[in-house]
């Protein structure tokens, strides 16, 4: 199993993960277009020219999705049973085309299921960064995770 099984899981525990993932155009546009986004930040190259940024951003919740699927691999693949949810949601600096992602995960919280003996809620603390080491995304990530099999 890759996941971690409940169990397996302390709180403070954090992981550097190895996978890096460089943002391209294409995911971007496809990603904006797929979810109906017509926002200007994402799609309008010219209109961004004259803004702060001076270039087009990367979709926020493309952002907040690639964070927590590089996390997946060595947290919760094949223990979790659900994503309860996600909090305390951040983007304190932008993400553009060609800029390569890292994340960091830390174990916060740790409780058994009242109603699931099997099973416990861990909430995890996300982190990305681009290439430059700049925090671009942070999250509070809740789920219920499969304890290890007697």
């Amino acid at each position: 199993m890759a996941g971690l099984w409940f169990d397996e899981l302390t709180v403070g525990q954090t992981f550097e993960h190895a996978i890096r993932r460089t943002v391209t155009e294409t995911d971007n546009v496809l990603f904006t277009a797929m979810t109906h986004n017509p926002a200007q930040l994402h799609l309008d190259e010219e209109y961004m020219r004259g803004t702060d940024y001076g270039q087009r951003i990367v979709n926020s919740a493309f952002t907040l999705g690639l964070m927590v699927g590089i996390s997946v691999g060595d947290t919760t693949l094949g223990t979790a049973v659900a994503n309860l949810g996600w909090d305390e949601v951040r983007f304190p600096a932008p993400l553009f085309h060609g800029d390569t992602v890292h994340v960091t995960t830390e174990v916060l919280e740790l409780r058994e299921s009242k109603s699931r003996p099997d099973q416990g809620i861990v909430v995890f603390l996300h982190r990305a960064y681009n290439q430059k080491g700049e925090l671009v995304a942070s999250c509070k990530r809740a789920g219920l995770q499969r304890k290890k099999p007697q």
